[in-house]
């Protein structure tokens, strides 16, 4: 496993004009990114100097000051996370979409330093809180960047050195923060480099904030491996197919989302994505339905859905199917324990726990006292499966499981037997209170939807009985995330409310 900045230092002398990053309009070579390096940790280090009470980072951090992004523009974010590798330095990316709230307590309570955003909201927020750091905006901080002296070049880091700051949510729940070290996003990368496509000279595009964890993989396995990471802030089917004829994309990364919108794109032009080679999604399932299309569109397209958590790292792919048999890869173990921990055997429905050398060695106390980790180095996130031996047949979060008249009823596979079928859209199975049976499924239908009859039919050709919906909703649109994920937790809010419309 090479280091990081050893390879985009080799790569700078041997192939100095090589793409690193790539971004709707600027882009830096390796030759350039190297240097650029040098002027973005001078200005970080005098902007950290700048402070009127430094902010004491996370003792997890063992001193080290870390630096925010929250910006909209992905290359730019990009440019200061990579600058940021070869030198002493913790980098943490926060989705500038996130509630107020979220954004302003993950900087109070990590020891944060400095903050570069475009937000006035945050800017405000901090100096009403009193906070002692260094805010600037993304304009500021590049001004800053022409008047320093440049830093000496970067350097080769210690393994065990943090250099990331990531956080396991911060839409709908409060943050977690953890930290990764060299040595475990060289495993990360060790893993990908084996089974998901990233090779020097390889253009993969990325389109999406720099603060999803999959696009901030997608960087760092580009430049550890000498490929070339094309970005985008989100993912526009046209200027996307574009992107990819005019700078020859090979790979694309991205949620299965952005693989359904390229299929419905690539109708009208198929010749125009002649040189991708290959679609990795993570982030959701990838349905059956997505699959198939994509292949029917670009044929010479190969697919792979990959399972992971930003936590722990990449953690198995499905490359056929609906995307929930996922084949484990060589070095990761797993287990699923009951309520417990007792380890259950094959076939059995619990808690997924992982042992792989990628993870995270644990959330900052700062911002949860939860457990990633026991004392034997196995992590859990809390997704619920089964185990076939070393194939993981994922069912989802804890919250995608109902318990109705003792039965564990898997939601997300409520979810699948409507996934492909004529005249029904999106869908989201929940769980509703009953007396009796402690709870029942519900199914929530987007848009148009058949008449009960006609749904009851088909779920109790594709479902256990207990499985079956016993009541049926519809409303105009279901919530989703940014990346284009169902939020299962607020559809159940809304049928509580009353807010969809029984059928």
């Amino acid at each position: 496993m090479v280091p990081i900045t050893r390879t985009v230092l080799e790569v700078a002398a041997a192939h100095p004009d090589r793409p690193a990053i790539v971004g709707p309009d600027e882009s830096l070579s390796y030759a350039g990114l190297v240097e650029d390096s040098r002027r973005v940790a001078a200005a970080v280090e005098r902007l950290h100097a700048a402070a009127t009470v430094p902010p004491v980072p996370a003792p997890e951090t063992r001193g080290i000051p870390i630096t925010a992004v929250s910006i909209g523009s992905a290359a730019h974010a990009a440019r200061i996370v990579a600058g940021l590798a070869g030198y002493r330095a913790v980098s943490a990316t926060i989705d500038p979409r996130w509630p107020l709230a979220h954004r302003l307590r993950v900087v109070l309570t990590t020891g944060i330093g400095l903050v570069v955003t475009d937000s006035e909201d945050l800017r405000d927020a901090l100096a009403a809180r009193g906070w002692g750091g260094t805010v600037v905006t993304p304009d500021e901080f590049r001004r800053i960047e022409r008047e320093v002296e440049p830093a000496p070049p970067p350097t080769v880091r210690d393994d065990d050195e943090a250099f990331l700051l990531l956080f396991s949510s911060g839409t709908t729940s409060e943050p977690k923060a953890f930290l990764k070290t060299r040595r475990q996003y060289r495993a990360n990368v060790a893993v990908s480099s084996a089974h998901l496509g990233p090779e020097p000279g390889v253009a993969t595009l990325a389109p999406g904030p720099l603060s999803y964890s999959l696009t901030l993989y997608a960087l760092i396995e580009c430049l550890a491996t000498g490929g070339e990471a094309h970005l985008a802030d989100a993912f526009d089917p046209i200027t996307m197919g574009q992107r990819i004829e005019r700078e020859r994309i090979t790979r694309l990364v991205g949620v299965p989302a952005i693989a359904q919108a390229l299929t419905d794109v690539a109708r009208r032009d198929p010749a125009r994505y002649a040189t991708l080679d290959l679609v990795v999604t993570g982030g959701a399932n990838l349905p059956a339905s997505i699959r198939a299309g994509l292949a029917a569109v670009l044929p010479g397209v190969r697919l792979i859905g990959y399972y992971g958590a930003a936590e722990i790292g990449f953690i198995g792919d499905g490359r056929d199917g609906d995307g929930t048999r996922i084949h484990l890869y060589d070095g990761i173990d797993a287990q699923i324990r009951d309520e417990t921990g007792a380890v259950l055997p094959d076939g059995a429905l619990g808690t997924l726990w992982i042992h792989a050398a990628a993870c995270s060695d644990g959330y900052l106390a700062a911002t949860t006292d939860e457990r990633l980790r026991d004392d034997g180095g196995w992590a859990t996130v809390h997704d619920q499966g089964r185990l076939h031996g070393r194939t993981l047949e994922l069912v989802g979060r804890a919250g995608d499981i109902a318990i109705s008249g003792g039965h564990k009823i898997a939601l997300t596979e409520v979810d699948r037997a409507f996934d492909g079928v004529p005249g029904i859209g999106a869908v989201s199975a929940v769980a509703e209170p009953h007396e009796q049976l402690g709870a029942v499924v519900a199914l929530v239908l987007e848009g148009d939807a058949p008449d009960v009859e006609t749904l009851r039919a088909h779920a109790r050709e594709r479902l256990a009985p207990q499985a079956v919906p016993r009541r049926w909703y519809r409303v105009d649109e279901l919530p989703r995330t940014v990346g284009g994920k169902i939020r299962r937790g607020e559809v159940a809010s809304l049928v509580r409310a009353g807010r969809v419309a029984r059928l």
